[in-house]
Parts: structure tokens; C-alpha cells; sequence
């Protein structure tokens, strides 16, 4: 069983999306994602499958939370850095948001 100490060690901010692409190399649908996560961590890089429910020209402008303190994670050609958090819904993955615009780099707490 996971401990409160263990979520402690997970660093989730709030970034916005800047670019995405489809990712064509990816063996399962997915988009490369570019995500703001303010001056203090700056632009990262994430493969996120959320192709059934999002369109590529629809993500830019979107906050999202990722997970920032994750290992680089290599997949295909492309070096993933964070993870961007999603719910698995029956339509595919749903992103998580905050309900009102806040700070990039705002930490989940």
C-alpha cells in the first residue's frame, strides 16, 4: 500500500501546453507534447496517448497536470520528460485540468 510519505515524493505541477503533434513513430496513437511548466522547470517534453479524445489543434493553450520528477523516459525517437496526468474514461484518456487558469509551475498540493 502506497504511504502519504510516497506521494509526497511526486512533484505534479500545472503546465500549459505550447506545441503538439501527432507522434508517428509511436506504436500506439499518441501526440508529442511540449508543456510550460514556468521559469522555474521550464519547457518539457511528453508522449501522451489522448488521441480519442482530444484533437492535435485543440491541445495548445491547455493547462494540464504532469508529474515533473519522473526519470526521462526514451520512446521511439523521442525523449519523453514528464508525464501528463489523465483519467482512463470510456472514451479514452481524459487530461486532468484545474478548473480555473492558475500560475505555470503551481504545485499540486
Amino acid at each position: 500500500m502506497a504511504t502519504f510519505e510516497d506521494f509526497n515524493k511526486l512533484d505534479i505541477r500545472v503546465g500549459e501546453i505550447i506545441k503538439a503533434e501527432h507522434f508517428e513513430k509511436a506504436r500506439k496513437p499518441a501526440y508529442k507534447l511540449w508543456v510550460d511548466f514556468g521559469e522555474e522547470i521550464g519547457i518539457k517534453k511528453s508522449s501522451a496517448q489522448i488521441t480519442d479524445c482530444y484533437k492535435v489543434d485543440e491541445l495548445v493553450g491547455r493547462q494540464v497536470l504532469g508529474v515533473v520528477n519522473f526519470p526521462p523516459k526514451q520512446i521511439a525517437d523521442f525523449m519523453s520528460e514528464v508525464l501528463v496526468l489523465g483519467v482512463y474514461s470510456e472514451e479514452g484518456v481524459v487530461l486532468i485540468c484545474p478548473d480555473r487558469p492558475v500560475e505555470k509551475g503551481d504545485k499540486l498540493g
